[in-house]
């Protein structure tokens, strides 16, 4: 009998100590199930994932159905029954422009001694989607060639003084042809010669198509790039008709642009913590699901024409089939995480942080009782075990839990500013990681394939992230955060000039915003600080960040500039002078 009872007893105890490890185990990070989400967010029918197209909902929703699915609840906390219902309630929807249309009323009349010749737009002549609207009667014509001003390499298109009676007529292109890497390629693109022709002080500006046939322009397909409104009418015209220009002595511009906003989402899952008080603190899991679509002007693309599709599997499929893996492991997790957890896919991420954007000025949760941000972006083409973390000095524990790990050949980054959804939450005082594993040929263009994922690698990055979110979960205090240090006058950069300033890349109403302003930097020395907004840099007015981007190329360091800022409803005037950049 006492043998019995102990064989009983033991028996008890091992299936109490197999529960027990039952219940402290959770499900592996799966290179199958990657695959299945990614060769879809990066397939033909999504056709790139553009913000604000059918492709990009259709990512939306099918990440929304794999929240669900997963068990996590939506994020605006609303109960749904249909299936519809249930798939809208895990998106946030941010404003975005992503319908362009011509207004009624667009005129362009070139006078000359004897007539009138009234150009027919769509067919000789388009306004631009970034067109400022207005009527103007121009009575001086400037020929400035490639409409390029680059201060840095010698070169300024407009010699002279030009008044706001005056439109610059400008080729479209470079000095250097088509070469991708040459030494004009930014100052060359489209905005940046609008931002020229601001400057110089013109009332309007023309470009001069090279096809034969308009409707083959691409600057003619009337798209809004989401980055804020010329403060000039800007139009491209055909070579036919700018023919005709030679003769004129007085342009009649009206620009009518309707631009309409289209639905455009974060899609939000909540998996409430299982403690009492600390499930009231979150940890967010962060991936943006946008890419290019197919490409084009003002897109990002490096690809050289546009009209091909622009997968993005690694940018960034690979960070949101991860957010998605990482939401069905804590989901299956026994005994459930203390703090609650907040997964959210970001959109709008390719044109200037949109999305993450939005959702820091409307969070589901207070950011004061969020954690810490953990990005992921481009997590898909390890090479050699080499991982970049950015974000570290963000919080005085993030180097503790990250440099014990020894599976990876690390590059750890102090900064929490930087160009993916992180920055938006850093700039918000929370502190973030940024995981991601480096650019690569593929980047940005129509290449960028699923077959090229290394899965297996990309399950050992996510076994990591999960790692450091059961650390975080399990410490009683929260993250400390911190300012991350930075080098003062960093050596990258197309600039020769150094202001330490942030921008916001998604908020373009009027003016510039400061997201942030690096500590110990020109800008910070001057008395600028985050949340202001730059409307006026020297004579030049600033509309958006090409604007900003372009007085910045012609800085020079030493030199003092006036910035006119609004802090709230208050006009500021601040005197900044920009310090040289390391070469």
């Amino acid at each position: 009998m006492k043998s019995k009872r102990l064989s009983i007893l033991f028996t008890t105890l091992l299936l109490i100590s197999v529960a027990a490890v039952a219940q402290q185990s959770a499900p592996e990070p799966s290179a199958e199930k990657l695959q299945q989400h990614i060769s879809y967010l990066a397939s033909d029918a999504l056709d790139g994932r553009r913000t604000g197209t059918a492709g990009a909902n259709d990512a939306a929703r099918y990440i929304a159905g794999e929240f669900s699915r997963a068990g996590l609840k939506p994020g605006n906390g609303k109960a749904a029954r249909k299936p519809r219902a249930i798939i809208a309630s895990y998106l946030q929807t941010f404003p975005y422009v992503g319908r362009v249309e011509l207004g009624k009323n667009n005129v362009l009349s070139l006078h000359d001694d004897v007539a009138v010749a009234n150009l027919r737009v769509g067919e000789d002549w388009m306004p631009l989607g970034i067109s400022a609207n207005q009527t103007l009667s121009l009575t001086g014509i400037v020929n400035a060639g490639y409409g390029i001003i680059a201060n840095e390499l010698n070169h300024n298109d407009y010699k002279g003084t030009y008044s706001k009676n005056q439109v610059a007529v400008i080729r479209t292109g470079t000095p250097d042809g088509d070469n991708p890497h040459a030494r004009f390629t930014t100052a060359g693109q489209f905005r940046f010669k609008v931002a020229a022709a601001q400057s110089a002080g013109v009332g309007a500006l023309l470009i001069i198509s090279d096809e034969d046939d308009l409707k083959n322009e691409p600057l003619a397909q009337l798209r809004y790039d989401n980055a804020g409104l010329a403060g000039i009418p800007v139009a491209v015209i055909s070579k036919q008709a700018a023919k005709k220009l030679a003769t004129a002595k007085e342009v009649t511009l009206t620009t009518d642009v309707v631009r309409a906003e289209v639905p455009s989402y974060n899609v939000i899952g909540v998996l409430e913590g299982s403690d009492p008080v600390l499930k009231n603190e979150s940890i967010i899991i962060g991936a943006h699901y946008d890419h290019l679509g197919r490409g084009g002007e003002g897109s990002g693309s490096l690809a050289p024409k546009a009209g091909e599709i622009h997968h993005g599997a690694d940018d960034n499929a690979s960070g949101t089939a991860g957010l998605i893996e990482l939401a069905r492991i804590f989901s299956a997790q026994q005994p459930k995480l203390k703090r609650t957890l907040i997964f959210i896919a970001f959109g709008g991420e390719e044109e200037g942080l949109l999305g993450s954007n939005y959702y820091v000025n409307h969070p589901f949760t207070p950011l004061t009782n969020t954690v810490g941000m953990i990005n992921m972006d481009m997590i898909g083409r390890m090479k050699d075990r080499k991982l970049i973390i950015g974000g570290v000095g963000t919080a005085k524990e993030w180097r503790g839990l990250i440099e014990p790990e020894k599976s990876f050949e690390l590059t750890l980054n102090e900064d929490g500013f930087g160009p993916s959804d992180h920055s938006s939450f850093y700039s918000k005082q929370v502190p973030v990681l940024f995981f991601w594993t480096g650019t690569h040929n593929d980047y940005h263009k129509p290449s960028d394939t699923w077959d090229k994922i290394n899965y297996n690698d990309e399950v050992k990055i996510l076994s990591f992230v999960a790692r450091i979110v059961r650390d975080i979960d399990g410490a009683d205090k929260r993250l400390t955060y911190t300012t991350a240090k930075s080098d003062s006058t960093p050596r990258t950069g197309g600039f020769r000039v150094y202001l330490g300033t942030i921008p916001n890349y998604a908020d373009s109403s009027v003016g510039l915003l400061l997201d942030g302003v690096r500590e110990d930097s020109p800008a910070a020395k001057a008395g600028l600080k985050a949340g202001d907004r730059v409307v006026k840099i020297g004579n030049r007015d600033v509309k958006n960040v090409y604007d900003y981007t372009s007085a910045l190329g012609e800085m020079k360091a030493g030199q003092e500039y006036v910035f006119e800022v609004m802090r709230g409803s208050e006009k500021l005037t601040l005197r900044v002078t920009p310090e040289a950049r390391k070469q």
